[in-house]
């Protein structure tokens, strides 16, 4: 039986999806990038070399400056050398890094909270358009295009050893909508369970901060 990183790092490394996007966006694949490809290794090799099953945390989908840049959820180049992971990626901030990295660190710091939690994204790959970052449910015809891709993504990610209990959802609008009429449909997990999204809690309610990181430390406790 492989190990939890070595499910990971096979499934990423050999995403390909053949889906025509609408007109103007395109993928954000970044494993193509060497650089992208150790980082990950580095970083799934120091936390999942097990076989642990998690409880799985699931975002939107990979921004530009986080995993569409370092192949690892929620880390931007900064967290990653935090994490003790060097690259010689732009050393930029990105917002719902910062808040899930202090959040993690609430919860007790990374080597604990990584043996009980795994955060990916209903799609592992994220969008552009226009040079910005894109959801999937910003276009409703990109989020029925991928719906296939999101099935199939999660059913793969299973089988890397998940707690179907129950699943944390970032996002209490659109994507846990998204998620919930999903789950409803092929009963993955017993409960979703929806968290306001890191991005929003630091773009909108940044003051309140600390509060949400209590909610995040008691719903995850």
């Amino acid at each position: 039986m492989e190990k939890f990183y070595q499910s990971v790092l096979t499934y990423h490394f050999n995403l390909s999806p053949d889906i025509k996007l609408p007109k103007g966006v395109e993928w954000l694949i970044p494993y193509s990038e060497q650089e992208t490809r150790d980082c990950m290794t580095a970083f799934y090799n120091k936390f999942y070399d097990d076989q642990r099953k998690r409880t799985f945390i699931l975002g939107i989908n990979p921004g530009r400056l986080g995993a569409g840049l370092t192949g690892v959820p929620f880390t931007d180049p900064i967290c990653l050398e935090e994490l003790g992971i060097e690259n010689s990626f732009p050393k930029k901030h990105e917002l719902s890094s910062i808040f899930i990295h202090e959040m993690i660190s609430a919860c007790g710091g990374a080597q604990s909270f990584f043996q009980q939690y795994y955060i990916t994204s209903l799609s592992p790959l994220g969008f552009v358009k226009d040079g910005k970052n894109y959801n999937y449910y910003d276009d409703a015809v990109l989020s029925k295009i991928i719906r296939p891709f999101i099935i199939e993504t999660i059913e793969a990610q299973l089988k890397f050893g998940c707690d179907q209990s129950k699943v944390y959802c970032l996002g209490q609008g659109k994507n846990f909508d998204y998620l919930n009429k999903l789950n409803a449909e092929y009963r993955w997990w017993e409960r979703v369970i929806p968290l306001p999204h890191p991005r929003w809690i630091m773009q909108y309610r940044r003051k309140r901060k600390e509060e949400f990181l209590a909610l995040y430390k008691e719903s995850l406790s």
